[in-house]
């Protein structure tokens, strides 16, 4: 029976999940050489890890470290996290140590339109309902950080404005982990004096607030502590910034993430072990698990492989240019996970939405469309080379694909400069379904690493957004709005000018433009904003509209959510 028959014939996702038989959360950690001196349970199955193992396995060498991203994905997604889990599910099968290590997702698309992020079919992180609810409280820790700041922010204002905080110029909202746009604009403070400074505010998914980037991005408590100190979020009259620092607020909000620093394990289906720490999106923030997950797992495995969100010119640039910087892995290969399907859908020639029933056409063979998509992946190729990292590719297979399009595919990807194309049957078949994968990655990964950034950090503001723009993205012409020009002469004249640069824009093209398929080139990609994430550590560079509080569709996935008398979740996908 071939992988494909197999597909057909499989149950659902949560299904899978739940009939897989669990270890003790104690067993998956000495796999890796983690005692439980170093474990903080949350029940049975899953754990938190105390960052002293840092200092206890510092003398040990450092695994290979292996990215995992994608072509410019769509809206079907291109079974990323599943490749990342089955990839190291197939180096265990193999005979290596492996680990895996993702980001924990956000309420919002859990109960919107993507639905959880724990994988699929037989490549999944397990228990798949604690992965994508609230697993240890994390994201609840960042909610509540963040509002912390919000509420002393408004507390300065009604008592006296003693800082001299300019009104206008406060950037910092609320944040709740639930997808709302009702409040994206919002006016606080009615009601009377009593009730604060009416004024105009709003509403951020948790997933986009600094204090997941700087979870994302911290390497010590000592460091989380000094970060939130840094945060800016707003302005005094006379043009200084305001920190979290100034408001006395920061220790109490490291005080509210003292556990969430610590990364939390998990176990794939296979019983690999699985480091699940921290959310930032990748359309919008860093897109990357945690600095702090990846350096105790490379001390601990020979392999660690971390997945960088959406595709190789948004989460991977910033993983080269932003993690790679903090943290000061060195990335050894990269793979690069793509489908028939996604190709065929970068030819322009077909209308998918989330949530609307698949085109038919989609799902026959094409070999013309194929190659009008095809530029992307050559691209997102091209891309990951930029940076002198090996990059194999992975064919997540469908039931549809066709040995003529796989053919093609990996026609064109050795032709791109791949170390090799692979297919990939890790939905399927779980560890066994991702052996080529394996084999490959190993191979790519035995040579010296030649990594290097994309640019320097002591070039200027706007010679890094254009190195972005012109080598990742294709652009021709890059435009600054006048309030992008004034904000960068600001930083630069405060001192910021080093700091690399993190883009928010859509991640459905390698443009600006969510419409541009393919590969566009020559294009003017227009730089409307560019604010600073202090504590972060990172300019942020905003391109076209960007929305930082989703909104629910029509029929959102929660609809299917419920729960039996038996206390069993039904309807998580």
């Amino acid at each position: 029976m071939t992988g494909q028959d197999i597909r057909r014939l499989l149950p659902p996702d949560i299904d899978i999940a739940r009939q897989a038989p669990l270890v003790p959360i104690g067993q998956i950690a000495q796999k890796i050489g983690i005692s439980d001196d170093y474990l903080e349970l949350y029940g049975k199955y899953k754990a938190k890890i105390n960052l002293d193992i840092l200092e206890q396995k510092k003398g040990n060498p450092n695994g290979k470290y292996i990215l995992v991203t994608s072509i410019t994905p769509t809206p079907l997604g291109e079974g990323k996290t599943v490749n990342a889990i089955g990839l190291s599910m197939g180096l265990n099968k193999l005979g290596k140590s492996a680990v895996c290590c993702i980001r924990q997702p956000s309420l919002g698309p859990t109960f919107g339109i993507k639905g959880g992020a724990a994988g699929g079919g037989y490549s999944q992180v397990i228990p798949m309902e604690d992965f994508n609810l609230h697993l240890t409280g994390d994201t609840h820790a960042v909610t509540a950080a963040h509002n912390l700041l919000a509420a002393f922010l408004d507390n300065a204002l009604h008592h006296k404005n003693l800082l001299d905080i300019d009104l206008h110029s406060i950037v910092w909202k609320r944040a709740m982990d639930i997808s709302d746009r009702a409040l994206r604009k919002i006016v606080i403070g009615l009601g009377g004096r009593t009730n604060g400074i009416p004024r105009e505010s709003g509403f951020i998914i948790t997933s986009a607030s600094e204090i997941m980037a700087i979870l994302s991005l911290a390497t010590s408590l000592a460091d989380l502590r000094q970060r939130l100190g840094r945060i800016v979020l707003a302005y005094r009259n006379d043009g200084q910034a305001v920190t979290a620092e100034d408001l006395s607020c920061a220790g109490a909000m490291a005080v509210l993430m003292k556990d969430a620093i610590k990364p939390n394990l998990m176990q794939t289906i296979e019983h690999t072990p699985c480091f699940v720490h921290a959310g930032p999106f990748a359309n919008i923030a860093p897109g990357n698990s945690s600095v702090l997950a990846d350096r105790i797992a490379i001390k601990c495995a020979d392999f660690v492989i971390t997945e960088a969100g959406f595709g190789a010119d948004m989460g991977a640039e910033k993983f080269a240019n932003i993690k790679c910087r903090i943290s000061g892995l060195i990335p050894a290969a990269a793979l690069l996970v793509c489908s028939v399907r996604s190709i065929k859908m970068h030819s322009g020639k077909y209308d998918v939405k989330p949530g609307k029933p698949l085109d038919a056409n989609l799902t026959i063979e094409n070999i013309p469309h194929l190659l009008l998509g095809m530029p992307n992946l050559e691209k997102q190729i091209e891309n990951i080379k930029i940076y002198g990292i090996p990059v194999v590719v992975a064919i997540n297979r469908f039931d549809s694909d066709t040995d003529s399009e796989i053919k093609t595919i990996q026609e064109a990807g050795m032709k791109s400069g791949a170390h090799a194309v692979v297919i990939s049957d890790a939905w399927a078949r779980g560890g066994e379904g991702s052996l080529a994968m394996a084999e490959a990655i190993a191979d790519a990964a035995r040579g010296e690493s030649e990594f290097r950034p994309l640019y320097e950090p002591d070039i200027g503001i706007k010679e890094k957004i254009e190195q972005i723009a012109r080598k990742i993205y294709g652009a021709g012409s890059i435009y600054y709005e006048p309030l992008a020009n004034r904000q960068i002469k600001q930083f630069t004249e405060q001192g910021f000018g080093k700091y690399p640069i993190c883009v928010a824009k859509t991640h459905l093209s390698l443009s600006h433009n969510p419409n541009l398929k393919g590969r566009p080139e020559g294009y003017e990609i227009s730089v409307n904003q560019v604010g600073i994430s202090a504590g972060a550590g990172f300019l942020y560079v905003l391109l076209g509209d960007i929305m930082t509080m989703p909104g629910l569709p029509s029929t959102p996935g929660g609809t299917r959510v419920d729960i039996g008398s038996d206390g069993v979740v039904h309807g998580l996908f």
